[in-house]
């Protein structure tokens, strides 16, 4: 009799739990927190150091355990929501990302501001990779590509609005208002959740909780060798993504002479470019083959870096030819790190939330990673970074030859 119950519970689940457009958006605006939280606080950095007393090292670091809690949130997150469902998790980091960006606004020392950042973070990293997971919950094949495409498209939108909405609050008020907005929307989020996502991931299909199970279960999606392909395309091509934000400002602006608002719409546009990218993928989907999209990303993010590293050696980094490259790299990675993750996650359909949790944590480990790198050069040369563009196309084409010999089901 129990085993029916489940069965029937089970079934009402799936019937309630399709893939409509207002869970489609949730996911997406899931997903623009990062570089919302991000964008619209970084044109602050010189007021916070004032502010809070501190130095322009120790406001950095409030972004680098940012992007640490964003990793482990999403290592943590995806596991947890495998045995403890979706909805209820996701709920819960909202709840804790919007409280930690309030206590961000509050803040009465840079100490205070660098440990509520790393929890804003982590809970912001928690629910992103719930949301994807409820998307490989209730779409496969072609029509996963699509989706992730236009999640990702549309959430590229963030990078372009989000400096904006930074720089109008500070011309009307004062840096810790990003913050509370960061919570307003938080809190709105939550409320998304609550009209638009239903629970996606049945009782029946739950695993058990504890260590061992998700070290099991890490243990079988890094076993899937196209899994792992797939985890550095997207992984390499975000670390080259992040090579170029962590660097553009003074490249363009110190070693060119760009105005601040000149950079900010060339950043706008490139951020434009690989949301174009995207969304042409994901129309694409199904009728042109992911692998050979991914293909063109890399070949092309790949010629950009080699452009770029040869100016940067010989020709004193000029202007014109950076600008085309920085498009070029960005307008790949719209075609690059969706379609990888997608593929990727449709590798292992039977830990949705561990995939998802093992690719992000990946992806932002990079990001992290080479940014600090990549700005060796300082404001005197973009030879770090150019490298670092060109190794990210080259390792992302590396792990496309890994994800080769073992394709999945999708039309690859």
């Amino acid at each position: 009799m129990r085993s029916t119950t489940a069965a029937l519970t089970g079934l009402t689940d799936r019937r309630q739990a399709r893939l409509t457009a207002g869970l489609v958006a949730t996911v997406v605006f899931l997903t623009a927190i990062a570089p919302l939280a991000t964008d619209m606080y970084v044109p602050a950095f010189p007021q916070v150091a004032g502010d809070l007393s501190s130095t322009a090292t120790q406001v950095q670091l409030t972004l680098t355990t940012f992007f640490v809690g964003m990793a482990l949130g999403q290592l943590v997150g995806g596991p947890v929501s495998d045995q403890r469902g979706r909805r209820t998790p996701l709920i819960l980091a909202l709840a804790v990302m919007a409280a930690a960006s309030i206590a961000c606004a509050l803040t009465p020392t840079i100490a205070v501001m660098t440990a509520a950042r790393f929890v804003q973070g982590f809970a912001g990293g928690w629910a992103m990779v719930i949301g994807r997971a409820v998307i490989v919950d209730l779409a496969t094949g072609a029509q996963l590509v699509r989706v992730l495409n236009i999640i990702a498209g549309v959430g590229g939108l963030a990078p372009i609005v989000g400096p904006l909405v930074g720089a109008a609050i500070l011309q009307l008020s004062d840096w810790r208002v990003s913050f509370w907005v960061v919570a307003a929307l938080g809190l709105a989020m939550i409320v998304a959740v609550l009209i638009a996502v239903p629970e996606s991931l049945p009782r029946e299909r739950r695993h058990a909780g504890g260590l061992r199970t998700f070290l099991t279960a890490g243990r079988i999606v890094l076993g899937n060798r196209e899994y792992v392909g797939y985890l550095i395309v997207a992984g390499a091509a975000m670390g080259a993504l992040f090579a170029y934000v962590a660097t553009s400002a003074f490249v363009l602006q110190a070693m060119n002479g760009l105005s601040p608002i000149a950079y900010s719409i060339d950043f706008a546009a490139n951020a434009a470019g690989m949301t174009v990218a995207a969304l042409i993928a994901a129309r694409l989907a199904g009728r042109v083959s992911t692998r050979k999209i991914i293909l063109t990303g890399q070949i092309a993010a790949l010629a950009a870096g080699i452009a770029m590293l040869a100016g940067a050696m010989w020709f004193g980094t000029p202007l014109i030819l950076t600008m085309a490259c920085f498009f070029v790299l960005m307008t790949a990675q719209g075609l690059m790190i969706p379609n990888g993750g997608a593929l990727a996650s449709a590798a292992v359909p039977e830990h949705p939330g561990t995939g998802s949790a093992v690719q992000g944590f990946v992806q932002w480990v990079a990001a992290g990673t080479i940014a600090p790198i990549a700005g060796l050069g300082g404001s005197t040369t973009a030879v770090p970074m150019a490298l670092l563009i060109t190794a990210g196309a080259a390792v992302s084409m590396a792990g496309l030859l890994i994800a080769r010999s073992n394709l999945c089901s999708i039309k690859t």
